[in-house]
């Protein structure tokens, strides 16, 4: 198939090559141009504007806008949408709000034109590994879609199958699914990254716990000088508590076991403040999600080893750069 992407940064750029190593055609545009030079040398083809994208798909068109939320995927969509036919289809990749993606479909519908949004997880990772995608969409615009998606995901891979969820005749094993309507799909992944602040946070803590045992405030004989890297490393073989953000830590502090790289300041992306909203909302407790985004805006006034733990997992899962310690 071939698709339109918009927005060449650290995900977007390798979404596009993973497609292309999956045998699809990608046309690109980016504010960027060099971005846009660096991908036609790898196979894609160039746009010069929105426009001019739109223009060098076949139809029904589909394009894919991986851009920061707020006024740039708002803009981004709109432009596109002004550019398009009946038939068409706008998928936002992105960190949406959901509330958003429900009014920009319910916009376009009138109009034929078809909105998804594509909740996606994988990080700087994801060409190698692929990208867990949680799409709210229609179901005839998502079948019609669906290798693109396919090819996107991991798949089954190395991880063992579920006893009896074959039986579902889900994709979700393959590392996609259409989670509802519009909208939903943005709403799952908001709540995804929710989680992902509080698995993040226990993490940092229990790190932070063994680095201060051998502290002189406790009894002589009950120090221990414990090696966090080791530790890590060991906890990632065999124990209840593995996960891929255990072996990024692992893979974090065998590079440096003090993190004098990181100060600290760990800096929050949204979707964290939005499920809280969502739980008020809802009048559901999330007292291990709304502690673990309130400790990232305490981590901005004092640092601790757990808040080095947590900068350290976000730069490994998604090359976030924090401020350089010291400065």
């Amino acid at each position: 198939m071939q698709l339109g992407l918009v927005g060449l940064g650290r995900m977007g750029a390798n979404m596009v090559r993973r497609l292309q190593n999956g045998g699809h055609k990608c046309t690109v545009f980016d504010l960027n141009a060099d971005s846009v030079k660096k991908l036609v040398s790898e196979g894609a083809e160039g746009a010069g504007s929105l426009q001019d994208l739109v223009q060098k798909l076949p139809k029904p068109r589909a394009v894919w806008v991986m851009v920061p939320a707020g006024k740039p995927t708002e803009s981004t969509v709109q432009t596109l949408a002004a550019a398009m036919e009946s038939g068409d289809t706008i998928i936002d990749g992105g960190n949406s709000f959901y509330k958003d993606d429900i009014r920009r479909a319910a916009e376009l519908k009138p109009r034929g034109i078809h909105y998804m949004d594509a909740g996606t997880s994988g990080g700087v990772w994801g060409v190698e590994r692929g990208y867990c995608l949680m799409i709210g969409a229609d179901p005839e615009p998502f079948s019609r879609l669906e290798p693109i998606f396919k090819t996107l995901a991991p798949g089954l891979g190395s991880i063992s199958r579920t006893p009896g969820f074959d039986k579902l005749q889900s994709t979700a094993e393959q590392g996609y699914m259409r989670t509802g309507p519009p909208g939903s799909g943005h709403f799952v992944k908001m709540v995804h990254n929710g989680i992902e602040y509080g698995v993040m946070q226990a993490y940092a803590e229990g790190f932070d716990l063994m680095v201060h045992k051998n502290s002189e405030d406790l009894p002589e004989n009950e120090r221990f000088d414990l090696n966090v890297a080791e530790i890590a490393e060991l906890w990632r073989r065999g124990s209840v508590i593995g996960s891929w953000l255990l072996d990024l830590t692992s893979m974090a502090l065998a590079e440096n076991p003090t993190l004098s790289n990181f100060t600290g300041f760990v800096q929050d992306s949204g979707e964290g403040r939005w499920t809280i909203n969502a739980a008020v909302e809802e009048a559901v407790p999330v007292e291990v999600l709304a502690s673990a985004l309130f400790t990232r805006f305490r981590s901005r006034k004092e640092h601790t080893f757990a808040e080095k733990v947590l900068s350290a997992m976000r730069s490994k899962f998604g090359g976030h750069v924090e401020r350089p310690a010291g400065g």
